[in-house]
Formats: structure tokens, sequence, C-alpha cells
């Protein structure tokens, strides 16, 4: 097939969208920064970079490269590469349960799950990218979208910020930031395209609000004249959710992660060398904003940033937002009898990896248990102190009370969770740390307080253990709860006692998922093995001490 010359244009144009950054082939390649189980995927996907590293002894990865675990995953891809092939796939989902009533087969179910909840998602991103204005030469501007215009990117791009400045009031999920021509480039637009993909007109469903705006400017960006300021770095614009509950915040930073991958046109891809611009006016705070530097080791920039100026964007990253229709995962359709997201437990392990979280070895079978205690108003647990001392008579459990409230460190918090075998506590916000449980792990959800699917479809996608309350005539709540707004009877704001030998007894259910998990026992017996190499060291070097005290 012969391409034309303008859409190859395009293609190049696209290829390089965070190529402008020579670190990529400088000799430090701190940029990769990636788990050690990514890194075969990702030096698969860029091939010359391997075969730099393994030439260059500066390269900190290349006794990774040469290791038996490395080339034993050297064929393995994310999945959403064109010559990924399913034996391949990073991801590993199951489906034990029924398809039936669902989909006709269970190769179908599988697929659906890998599509609604894993890298399939971001393949169908890929797969959906039209170009909307279209470049003339190699560095003009250029904008490329997927279906709905959920998830963009764009070259020598040009939005105008300068009416922000007489704008009094607070700017946060506003559909008129920009109003018609304050975005656009000089390029070839296709309007009739891009005004086919606005149906999803919402703050935090598409890029629709912005980009309907979108025209063609008279002169190419590079001649100037233009703006007041040109952002040299890859830019990522994010239209954030809540940044004070940790479950909506992080389906930001999920998008987010994804938004890379779809991306990922470039080793810098991952590189934490980009700016960020939160699109309202609130400056950027939240319990959780450690987060942030798994992304970018520079400020968070917010629209006061560049009120009254016209920016410009050398590269732009318009990344997958946190309420689209069917996305990820607010609210997502995950279908029924599938879990082990292999997305989602990337995302965990490269957070975690970034953050410096340690996963702690112990060589022996007792099960880490953290009980979350809430200190807020509704849905604290009254009887805490008897269930806690009930399975604490348990000498196989390690048993720990924390309260994650806004005081705690969040990556304190994270080295908690990290090293948690049983994660128990009440429905809310604070559940979302399941997505950085181990994979033996089992969550526990109290009580889901009639929000049944919620965490249970979370803990899915993660792939860990989920249980609740499954008696009712056991749970005591201290009256029927009355929504604060005069919405009548709701589960979620009132308090709730639980029978202690119930309670037990589902803490054991779980106790045996983790105890007789694969993984479990590998973890264990590596732990073992290190022991025994430490000990065995110490033992050589208390002989040598010994040894130079006698000569």
């Amino acid at each position: 097939m012969v391409l034309s010359r303008v859409f190859l244009i395009a293609l190049a144009t696209f290829g390089t969208t965070l190529c402008d950054n020579p670190r990529a082939f400088e000799s430090d390649y701190h940029f990769i920064d990636l788990p050690k189980s990514h890194l075969p995927l990702y030096f698969r996907r860029f091939p010359k970079l391997e075969a730099k590293c393994q030439t260059d002894p500066s390269c900190e990865y290349r006794d990774a490269i040469s290791t038996d675990s490395f080339q034993s995953r050297k064929e393995l891809c994310w999945g959403y590469e064109d010559n990924c092939v399913e034996s391949s796939r990073f991801s590993r989902p199951r489906c034990p349960g029924s398809h039936k009533g669902y989909v006709k087969s269970k190769e179908t179910q599988l697929e659906t799950f890998y599509a609604q909840g894993d890298f399939g998602f971001v393949r169908d991103q890929v797969r959906e990218m039209r170009i909307m204005c279209e470049p003339t030469f190699p560095h003009d501007s250029a904008l490329e979208c997927s279906k709905y215009l959920r998830f963009c990117r764009g070259r020598n791009i040009m939005m105008n910020f300068t009416d922000l400045a007489t704008r009094n009031e607070p700017l946060r999920y506003k559909m008129d930031v920009l109003s018609q021509g304050q975005i656009g480039g000089h390029c070839k637009l296709h309007r009739e395209r891009l005004e086919n993909e606005l149906d999803h007109i919402s703050p935090l469903q598409s890029w629709g609000p912005e980009l309907r705006f979108f025209e063609t400017l008279p002169q190419p960006l590079t001649e100037g004249g233009h703006c007041d300021v040109t952002i040299e770095r890859p830019a990522f614009i994010m239209k954030i959710d809540a940044t004070i509950n940790m479950y909506h915040h992080f389906c930001d930073f999920i998008n987010l992660y994804m938004s890379q991958h779809a991306n990922l046109s470039d080793p810098d891809g991952f590189s934490t060398d980009v700016e960020m611009l939160v699109w309202e006016s609130y400056t950027y705070s939240s319990p959780f904003a450690e987060a942030f530097k798994v992304f970018t080791r520079h400020p968070i920039a917010d629209l006061k940033t560049y009120a009254g100026q016209v920016v410009c964007f050398k590269n732009l990253v318009l990344p997958l937002l946190p309420r689209m229709i069917f996305g990820l995962y607010y609210n997502t359709p995950i279908i029924s009898g599938c879990e082990n997201s292999g997305l989602f437990q990337a995302f965990s392990e490269h957070v975690l990896h970034r953050l410096r979280i340690p996963l702690k070895s112990h060589t022996d079978r007792k099960l880490r248990i953290t009980f979350l205690s809430r200190d807020t108003k509704f849905r604290r647990v009254l009887n805490e102190h008897d269930l806690l001392e009930e399975i604490s008579e348990d000498e196989r459990y390690l048993v720990n009370r924390v309260s994650y409230s806004y005081k705690m460190d969040f990556r304190e918090q994270l080295r908690i969770t990290r090293n948690t075998d049983i994660f128990i506590g009440m429905h809310g916000a604070g559940l979302t740390h399941l997505l950085f449980l181990p994979k033996w792990a089992a969550l526990f959800e109290l009580y889901h307080c009639e929000d049944t699917n919620c965490y249970k479809d979370l803990a899915r996608l993660k792939g860990v253990r989920y249980l609740t309350w499954e008696n009712d005539t056991l749970l005591y709540p201290e009256d029927e709860g009355q929504h604060p707004d005069g919405g009548g009877r709701h589960a979620k704001f009132t308090n709730y006692a639980f029978d202690k030998k119930e309670f037990a007894r589902l803490v054991a259910v779980a106790a045996e998922h983790v105890w007789n998990h694969a993984e479990y026992e590998q973890f264990v017996e590596r732990s073992r093995r290190e022991e025994r190499r430490s000990c065995s060291s110490r033992r050589r070097l208390r002989r040598s001490c010994e040894d130079g005290r006698q000569h």
C-alpha cells in the first residue's frame, strides 16, 4: 500500500511527539526508571536503545538486560502494539466466572474484559486515532485524537488565555475556558471530522468542549509573533476529578498512565521531564500529591499560571479523562466473571517503583492484617476494639490498626499497604489502597453500604480477592441513616457494629486464600533464600574478622 506524502509527514510528526528531548540517547538512562519486570517490554519497543545500552558501560540497565529473567521475557509486549500476539501479552486476565447471559463464548468474555479494563483499552484508543489537523511540512502544527476526542496529542498548538485575566470566578469543571479561535495551529483542519466527534460534550468526558473552538492559524507558530510563552518541554493538560478523594483522584492518575502508553512513540515516553497543567484556576493541593512525582519532576501549573497570555505548546498531550463514558475506572461496566487486569497491575508496579516503596521480605507465614479505621462522622465501626481483639488472639496474624488521614504521609500509607496481606475497612475512598496490595492479598470490605460493585470491581481489576459481609442478621446499624441533603434513608450515613465471631470467620476465609496463593508461597520462599544468603554472608564476615584478629 502506498501512503500519500502528506500522511507520511503526519506520521513522522506524531512519531516524534516526545523526541525533542536529546536525553533519550545520552549516556544518562535515568529517564527510563521502570520496574525490572517492565524493562523487557520497554526495550522490545525500542530495540535501538537496548542495543546502545548493551554496549554502553554507563548504562545502568546493562546488567539487567543480560540476565536470564530479562532474556526469558524478551518476547513480551504490552498488548497495544501492532505486532503483539495474544500469547505474548503482558496481561494474564482470568475469567473463572460464567459467561452465559453476557457473551456467546469464553473467548469473547475474555476479550471483552481485556478491551474494557486492560491494555486492550489502550489498544483501542491507538487504533481509533485520526488526524484532525493535518501538517503540510514536518514541523508544522498537527493534531490527532481518538474517538469522541477522549485522547489527543498535538504539535505546535496555540492556546489563548488572555480572557482569563479578567475572569474573577473560580474555574473548575468549566466548558468555556476557551472560545472560538482561542485554540489552533497552522495545519489543514478537517472540521467536519472534528465536529463528528463532539457527542461527549461534558467537562470530564472529552476534550470536545475545548477542541470545538479549534481554528487554523494563518502563519506557522515557528515563524513567531503568536506566543507570549512557549512551552518547550512535552506538556500534559489534565482535567482532574476530586483531589481530596483517593478513589476519584486515582482515576486521574491511572488515565494519565494509560495516556503515556497511548503516546509511547519515543523512548522518553515515561520521562518525568514534562510539564503538567491542571485545567482549573485552583492551586493544586491534595493529600495524594506525591503521586504526581511518578509523572513529573516539575511544579504543577494551573490556569492562573498563564492567565492573560497566549501559550504555545511544542508537544502537547490531552490525556484520557476520569469520567469518560465507558472509561476507566469510574463507573466502568466490567463484564462479570473476569479479573486480573495487567494494566492495573502495571500501574501499581510503576507507582510503587517510582515512589521507592519497598516490599519487605518475611520468612514466617504470619499474615499482616491492616484494619483501616475511620475517624469520620459516618461509617465508623462501633465495636472496632472487640473485632480486633478477637482476631489478635490468633497467633498466625499480625494485626495493625491504621488511620489513613491527611496527617499521615502518603508514602507511609503506601508502605503499609504494600506490605499487607489482608486489608480490611468500611466502604470508602481509603479502600482504593487495594491498588497497591500484593498479588496474593485479599480485600475485606467490611460492609459495602449498599454500593455493591464499586470496590468489588476495582478489586477484580487489580486481581486481589474480594470479600464483604454476608449475613445481614449479624450486622447492626446504629440507625437507618439519613442522607444529609434530605434524600431519605441512606446506608452510607450511619455507623455499624458487627458480630465478632462472624468477622473472625470471614478473616479466616481471606487468610486461607493468602496462604494457598502460589505467589505468596513463592514470596515466602524467596524471603527464606535471602535470609539464608544473608546469614551465610554474616558467618563468612565473622570468620574473616576472627582470622584477622588471630593474625
